[in-house]
């Protein structure tokens, strides 16, 4: 849930940026190029997003309203290098077909590749 919470987030900054565009007096005309183009920008935009929250050491805003929180397998908020290393691995997990992900399915603990590479996971928020 706290992935397309975020996810939509970035899609609803994508979608205002796109109508100024196609409100600009220039046409912009949709080909595989353009399309193509649009798609990496999108996967830039999403990136970009994901590595504010690690540099600001800060869950990001659909983790909260989950209220979910990210430990450490030690129990404590993990550090900004820990969180820079779980988006990696985390891009990592996506980048070979969804299996980093798919993992979970099979894993004893439930954890993705990038909760085993970073050693961090998700837990709910007991404090609210």
């Amino acid at each position: 849930m706290a992935v397309t919470l975020d996810l939509s987030m970035v899609l609803i900054g994508l979608g205002l940026f796109s109508l100024v565009l196609y409100v600009t007096p220039a046409p912009i005309r949709l080909t595989r190029m353009t399309m193509m183009v649009g798609a990496g920008v999108g996967a830039t935009v999403l990136i970009f997003y994901k590595a504010l929250w690690c540099l600001a050491d800060a869950d990001s805003p659909g983790m909260r309203w989950t209220r979910l929180r990210l430990l450490n397998f030690d129990g404590r908020p993990p550090t900004r290098g820990e969180r820079v290393l779980r988006l990696l691995a985390g891009c990592l997990s996506v980048l070979s077909a969804g299996l980093g992900l798919l993992w979970a399915l099979v894993d004893e603990e439930t954890l993705s590749w990038h909760d085993h590479i970073s050693k961090t996971f998700p837990t709910p928020n007991r404090h609210w």
